[in-house]
């Protein structure tokens, strides 16, 4: 049995990866690399192809993460492989859950920063592209905090799969 999560930003170069890199992270610190499976995609195809943003290899370089990256874009098929997908803000919730064909598939769909308790009513993680390095520190500490809640709900998932 493998758990399989997916994060969704708009052109799979900043946010998106940045996740899928820390939430590799934990899920090897945790000894569940070999049952749960990580990855990452966008609602665009802007940037496919490419790899992350040279910011966010940046920023996670210096936190110790490692990336190995090609962007894409996220399929609507994918929902039946999938057990959990990670929108990083609102509009890919939206877009995300428009793409899904069936109830089951939308109920997949959550925001980020739903999975950290200390976020407050603001649950987007704000795309850093546009601005500064500061932009993609903030992005990565939001990250950082949320993936800690997103693992422990995913052993919880795994947990109750196991029982």
């Amino acid at each position: 049995m493998t758990y399989r999560v997916c994060f969704v930003c708009t052109g799979n170069i900043c946010r998106s990866p940045m996740a899928e890199s820390v939430f590799r992270a934990r899920v090897v610190e945790a000894g569940l690399d070999s049952v749960v499976e990580v990855d990452s995609a966008g609602t665009g195809d802007w940037h496919e192809g490419e790899n992350a943003d040279l910011r966010t290899l940046s920023v996670l370089e210096e936190r110790g993460y490692a990336l190995d990256h090609a962007a894409r874009v996220f399929e609507p098929s994918w929902f039946a492989r999938l057990d959990l997908v990670i929108a990083l803000d609102t509009g890919h919730l939206k877009a995300l859950r428009h793409l899904a064909a069936i109830g089951e598939d939308a109920a997949k769909v959550r925001l980020l920063r739903s999975y950290d308790p200390g976020a407050g009513d603001d649950l987007d993680v704000p795309d850093p592209y546009y601005g500064g390095l500061d932009g993609f520190e903030e992005c990565l500490e939001m990250v950082e905090r949320a993936c800690t809640g997103l693992l422990d709900a995913v052993r919880q998932d795994l947990e109750g799969q196991l029982t």
